[in-house]
């Protein structure tokens, strides 16, 4: 099976007739869009009528925007050096920013517009965005003037863009010197990364110490970018008129500080049980001081389970069967049509992702298979976020677009099923590592994500002052990580680096892109516990679920299920699963 994606459903190439035609069409809606913003702004006239116009240049345009744009990152994303991606890139980065300026005129006119109820009932189009309509209202306030608007998109491409960029590509390019088989290699970081989870504890160790060296030859240019990129955030945040920039991540995330702080209150109460569990798993392999860093990882257990890349395919696509027909057709369906670049090669950026093409009705996936049962997960990880997009293929390209905490929760749901099914059939070796894979995944969602929610803290806080150097950073990290793992990890073997490592950090437009993750996990805990109640009758619930998640706010999402997200309640019971998932570990382990 190819391990390579296909994006000729995209385009063929930047050379294409359709892709010159469609940066053509795209440049010629855009103009329009202007001209019609400025001549339908000067008056309230025709209400209605103009905001039916307004979504339907809007559809036009964004459904270009995302091809286009979906297949220069694509194609960046595992070949950093393509020059004419890069190219186009920045040409459709550049048209876009010129919306920038009529799109706040217009959203500051709907704000002055009348009564917007009575206007979007007079309309089914309008009464289908109503969501979508009110939310720009409400975040209208935080525009600033059209040509600083304007201003600040086109500055971006030469500030946070351009830092990100500069990021992806000495991380993608870096060559870690190491030793393999007694032989010195220079090998893709992504490659030693994944030694992680060899079973060789010298292999993980001197993969670990290779890979903390090599950043020594980039830190400085990351450190760099970072501050950059965060200091603008700081700086446009500011002017906007939020109260920092983890309000402003609130905000688009559609949830509020109680819901957070419920969540973040119940992670820390829990967090002495993980350490308990690293400290087991470091007691297993021979470590008394808690768990190195590089072990993290470490397959435990008599098996190692090892998988081809059709095996992996067989493996997800029998499992996802056992919760629903549709969720298997559409993993069948993504590896068939080589919807996923699987092969860890030089060039290509290290992790995982998964890119909605909301036109199309497709999505791409990007990982560096290796053929552990992580890099298993990892796949399965990633196609719960295509079958989100899946489940929203027939709603208008405006309803499509949901916020980060809700964004994990149906990719974490099908790591749960891929796991617990896992189990299931599995002997009582496999069924020991299965097991283990599935909390030390949780400790990278709940305790690793508390540590880099510390890190961002801190960094925003310090950035406020003045830029860090790479010395501080690193500190920083540390400190976060002896907080967060406690006396589960060993202080000598930390990973300083982890700044350097996770590219979230470095999204101008995504901050704190860390506890989403941990509302994914523990949201689709809750759900999963749903659905062991109810059954097949869950599943059609579930799917409309994800159907609504563009067009509502997260209290409500989960009110659909009977959730109340604000409760700290909710999120103890969540976690009280992934508890009494250590307890067994630690109990089979003896």
């Amino acid at each position: 099976m190819d391990m390579k994606w296909n994006l000729d459903n995209l385009y063929a190439s930047f050379e294409s007739k359709e892709f010159s035609n469609d940066i053509k069409s795209c440049e010629k809606h855009i103009e329009e869009f202007k001209e019609w913003v400025d001549r339908s702004t000067k008056n309230n006239e025709d209400a209605a009528y103009k905001i039916e116009e307004y979504i339907g240049m809007k559809k036009k345009i964004l459904a270009l925007a995302i091809k286009l744009l979906s297949f220069s990152e694509l194609t960046l994303s595992v070949d950093t050096k393509n020059r004419k991606a890069k190219e186009s890139l920045e040409i459709v980065e550049g048209k876009l920013t010129e919306l920038v300026e009529p799109n706040a005129k217009f959203e500051k006119w709907l704000g002055k517009a009348g009564n917007l109820d009575s206007i979007i009932a007079s309309s089914e189009l309008l009464k289908e965005h109503n969501f979508y309509l009110k939310e720009i209202v409400e975040k209208s306030k935080y525009l600033l003037s059209d040509k600083e608007e304007a201003i600040v998109a086109k500055m971006k491409n030469t500030g946070s863009n351009a830092w990100t960029k500069l990021k992806d590509f000495i991380t993608s390019t870096l060559l870690v010197d190491i030793e393999v088989d007694g032989e010195e290699k220079k090998l893709p970081l992504s490659l030693v990364r994944n030694m992680a989870h060899d079973k060789d504890a010298s292999i993980r160790k001197r993969a670990y110490e290779a890979e903390l060296k090599a950043y020594g030859k980039i830190d400085d240019t990351a450190a760099a970018c970072l501050n950059g990129i965060k200091g603008e955030v700081i700086t446009v945040s500011k002017l906007r008129g939020y109260k920092s920039p983890l309000e402003e991540t609130l905000i688009k995330s559609r949830i509020d500080e109680k819901i957070l702080d419920s969540m973040l209150t119940a992670m820390k109460e829990s967090m002495p049980i993980f350490w308990k569990f690293y400290r087991r798993k470091g007691e297993m392999l021979g470590n008394k001081n808690g768990l190195p860093f590089y072990d993290l990882f470490a397959p435990v257990g008599e098996v190692n389970m090892k998988f081809t890349y059709d095996e992996a395919k067989e493996f997800i696509v029998k499992n996802f069967r056992t919760f629903s027909e549709r969720l298997a057709d559409f993993a069948t369906k993504a590896f068939e049509e080589n919807w996923i670049d699987a092969e860890p090669r030089e060039g290509k950026v290290g992790g995982a992702f998964c890119e909605n093409i909301h036109p199309l009705g497709e999505s791409r996936i990007m990982s560096n298979f290796s053929g552990s049962f992580s890099d298993v997960v990892t796949l399965a990880h990633e196609l719960g976020h295509g079958y989100h997009g899946e489940c929203l293929k027939n709603e208008s390209i405006l309803n499509s677009e949901y916020p980060m905490p809700i964004a994990e929760t149906a990719s974490t749901f099908c790591e749960t099923i891929i796991k617990q099914a896992a189990i299931k059939n599995s002997s009582r070796e496999e069924a020991f590592t299965i097991l283990e894979n599935e909390i030390s995944d949780a400790g990278q969602v709940i305790v690793d994500i508390y540590s880099r929610f510390l890190f961002e803290s801190e960094l925003f806080k310090r950035r406020e002052e003045s830029s860090l150097s790479t010395e501080e950073l690193k500190e920083i990290m540390l400190n976060a990580q002896k907080e967060a793992y406690g006396d589960g990890l060993d202080e000598k073997y930390l990973h300083p680096y982890m700044w350097v490592n996770k590219p979230h950090y470095y999204y101008a437009d995504t901050n704190f892109y860390n506890f989403p993750y941990a509302f994914g996990l523990l949201f689709s805990k809750g759900l999963y516990a749903e659905y062991l109640k109810r059954g097949k009758s869950f599943v059609e619930d579930y799917d409309r679920l994800l159907e609504v998640t563009g067009k509502n706010n997260l209290r409500d999402v989960a009110a659909l299920m009977g959730i109340n997200i604000a409760s700290i309640d909710f999120w103890r019971s969540s976690l009280k699963l992934v508890e009494d998932d250590i307890e067994k570990f630690i109990e089979l382990s003896q």
